[in-house]
């Protein structure tokens, strides 16, 4: 099992995406193609990613997808410099 957190891999599928947005599948078809360790496993992991994005204020909703069918994902600014030098500790996005 790759040794990153469900945290992390979000982070990496948004960072490595042009617009710094994806939707939900398109956070699925990143990990599949780099972890193919996912490929293999039942969908519980698919699960724990909604979780983490629904439950961790880093991560925001950005839009509804064209076909208007889901919401784009990005990450919270207040936690984009931190997950782009690649700390993914989980932390408050300072909303306020």
């Amino acid at each position: 099992k790759p040794g990153h957190s469900y945290i992390a891999l979000i982070s990496m599928a948004i960072l490595e995406s042009t617009e710094k947005k994806v939707l939900l599948g398109d956070i699925y078809s990143y990990i599949m193609t780099k972890f193919p360790y996912y490929n293999n496993q039942d969908k519980a992991w698919k699960n724990s990613i909604r979780h983490n994005l629904s439950l961790n204020e880093c991560f925001i909703k950005n839009g509804r997808a064209e076909n208007g069918k889901g919401n784009y994902w990005s990450i919270h600014p207040a936690c984009l410099e931190d997950f782009s030098k690649g700390d993914f500790r989980r932390r408050q996005a300072r909303r306020r």
